[in-house]
């Protein structure tokens, strides 16, 4: 490809260290990698751990629920993040105003199936009363309070009766998903430890620290990408696209919008920003060990570079990542927390003297690190064959 830029897999690894893997504050750790994956909640606390040295979730719960600098939001691919506040807007309006709207859709047919009538409007007074409930209890309530509040909430939907996954469930959680979707409420403090998955729901304009403008459609798309590719570029388009869960033609003109060039990769044709072409210092040798999900891991469909072929071990079967070991910008092994809160590591290769030393190193600085925090055992959501295999 004459006068196109290559981009080799040591090049991609070197920004790995050096652009995700540095943060100070946990601000400064969303920001590196655009957003936190956060449909296991430990995995933020975890996320950040790892970017932000001897970082305890009194740190990150500051940040979340007194400063609010971060949020929690339902945003790529139907996916729990946490992003940085400033980016809340960008994410609605890239990506929410379509999931939003085919939750809301989804959640009127099978209102109509329930035998709803006039379902629409039915279900837009329940949003009425709802936020206002909310906002009688001073802008911030549970689930539970919300239902008590407006007991349409605790509508009763069948779903897919006499197949093997039928269920009987209120509709509260739906109600409160599309309303978080469209930006109107928020989720907010837990109720219990930080690894709790019940949490407050806020109204969006109470919640926020300041008033966000929010950008045109287009304009967040090419922000958003622009956002990615200097954390994770150079990339393939797919890359781009299997993140945010755009379709191929939103990408295009996302990546045109932002005059994108494209490079060779390794594994075929790339993208990158027309000023981040040169280059990345060596960040030095490095060690972390990623929790399950954590963003680095899922940053990238195409993962051969830094994963090889440890897929099997380190993935369960609907692409979910179990936790990792990664040196110098590639996944050597797994680690999983045991009963006794010991760090359990199996490094898949020979990684060298110096290398291993610094795995095991950082296992007993996570070790510690769990028992300043409150001594709390984490077993992931979504489970793997390595991380199985360790914490038994």
């Amino acid at each position: 490809m004459l006068g196109v830029r290559e981009f080799s897999d040591s090049e991609r690894r070197r920004r790995i260290g050096a652009r995700q893997m540095c943060a100070t504050d946990p601000v400064s750790a969303a920001e590196c990698v655009v957003a936190l994956h956060a449909t296991d909640p430990a995995t933020v606390f975890l996320s950040v751990r790892a970017r932000v040295a001897d970082s305890l979730p009194s740190a990150l719960e500051d940040a979340l629920y007194e400063q609010r600098t971060l949020v929690r939001m339902l945003g790529m691919r139907r996916t729990m993040f946490v992003v940085p506040s400033p980016l809340l807007p960008v994410v609605e309006a890239s990506t929410m105003e379509r999931v939003a709207g085919a939750q809301r859709r989804l959640l009127v047919k099978h209102l109509r199936e329930a035998g709803i009538d006039d379902t629409e409007r039915w279900l837009a007074d329940v949003d009425r009363c709802t936020l206002d409930a909310l906002a009688a209890r001073g802008g911030t309530a549970t689930a539970v309070e919300l239902a008590a509040d407006e007991p349409r909430l605790r509508t009763t939907l069948h779903l897919a009766p006499g197949k093997p996954y039928e269920a009987r469930t209120a509709i509260t959680s739906r109600v409160l998903t599309v309303l978080g979707a469209e930006g109107r409420i928020v989720r907010g403090r837990p109720s219990g430890s930080w690894v709790s998955q019940r949490y407050q729901w806020a109204l969006a304009e109470q919640w926020l620290p300041v008033p966000l403008d929010r950008p045109s459609e287009t304009d967040a798309r090419a922000r958003l990408a622009s956002a990615w590719l200097r954390a994770y570029g150079p990339a393939h388009p797919a890359d781009l696209q299997w993140w945010t869960g755009w379709t191929g033609a939103h990408v295009k003109r996302a990546l045109a919008d932002l005059g994108a060039v494209e490079v060779a990769l390794s594994g075929g044709t790339g993208v990158a920003l027309p000023d981040d072409l040169e280059p990345t210092a060596d960040p030095g040798p490095w060690v972390a060990f990623l929790p399950a999900l954590d963003p680095t891991t899922m940053g990238w469909a195409q993962r051969d570079w830094y994963l090889g072929e440890y897929g099997p071990r380190l993935f369960d079967r609907a692409g979910n990542a179990g936790p990792t070991v990664w040196s110098d910008g590639r996944i050597v092994g797994g680690w999983a927390q045991r009963a006794d809160g010991s760090i359990a590591v199996r490094l898949f290769e020979d990684v060298g003297a110096d290398a291993r030393a610094r795995v095991y190193a950082e296992a007993e600085r996570l070790e510690r690190w769990f028992a300043d925090a409150d001594g709390v055992r984490v077993i992931p959501r979504f489970r793997t064959p390595t991380e199985r295999e360790l914490a038994e």
